[in-house]
């Protein structure tokens, strides 16, 4: 199945490189070069996934992101020569599924990007609820609808992404319960963990904001040490 890849880069040389070698792996890039009017491409593109500059003229990768995520239920990739911990750190906290610097190999970019691709696709949705299986689960001022497909906090609509919603389904239907690393990524992506991806670590992080869990000492989703994550089901 070939993708559409909005690709923000206002370097044309590199965003046609990319865009070529990219169309080897089976996803088709549209190159928008300025930030400002990058919100309209979306709109107009609709792409799988959009891959981001920081540096543009306009307005930043960083603001985009930020401005994209509330709509864009799609993977959004930092692609950028900044090489540093605080606007890494910035990127995936703003929404950003990942952040790639320039100087990794295409070849590379390209798997990344399959990754986050096969994270997001409708295939990996849960299966319908049996008889054996809640369709809706309840804890105090949480509400999530399995069949619906929504979730209601203290009444009001939380929106998530697919990967959002599966996630939290794994983790609320076995509350109490540590659910590791490799459990994780096997629902989400049907991967097994290989201790060195940090998508399930990034999701996590994505949902517990979306869900009004502090970072610094979560309540709602508890980190277990060298074991995985439990949702408290008295957090809420």
């Amino acid at each position: 199945m070939k993708h559409t890849v909005l690709f923000v880069e206002d370097d044309a040389e590199l965003a046609a490189l990319m865009r070529d070698f990219l169309a080897r792996h089976d996803l088709d890039v549209i190159i928008e070069p300025r930030g400002d009017t990058a919100l309209d491409a979306v709109t107009r593109v609709q792409p799988a996934l959009i891959l981001l500059d920081i540096m543009l003229p306009g307005k930043d990768g960083l603001t985009l992101c930020r401005e994209l995520r509330p709509t864009f239920h799609g993977p959004i990739v930092m692609l950028t020569s900044l090489d540093s911990d605080m606007n890494h750190i910035l990127g995936l906290e703003l929404g950003a599924n990942d952040y790639i610097l320039k100087t990794t190999p295409p070849a590379v970019v390209a798997a990344r990007l399959r990754a986050q691709l096969r994270q997001h696709s409708p295939v990996a949705t849960p299966a319908p609820a049996s008889a054996s299986q809640p369709q809706r689960l309840a804890f105090g001022s949480l509400i999530i609808d399995g069949p619906c497909r929504e979730v209601l906090l203290a009444g009001e609509r939380v929106a998530l992404s697919t990967s959002d919603f599966d996630l939290l389904w794994q983790l609320a239907s076995h509350a109490g319960e540590i659910q590791d690393r490799d459990t994780l990524l096997r629902v989400m992506r049907g991967l097994s963990y290989d201790g060195l991806d940090r998508s399930i670590d990034i999701a996590v992080s994505r949902l517990r904001k979306k869900l009004g869990d502090d970072p610094l000492a979560p309540q709602r989703i508890k980190t277990v040490r060298n074991k995985g994550y439990l949702f408290s089901p008295a957090g809420w």
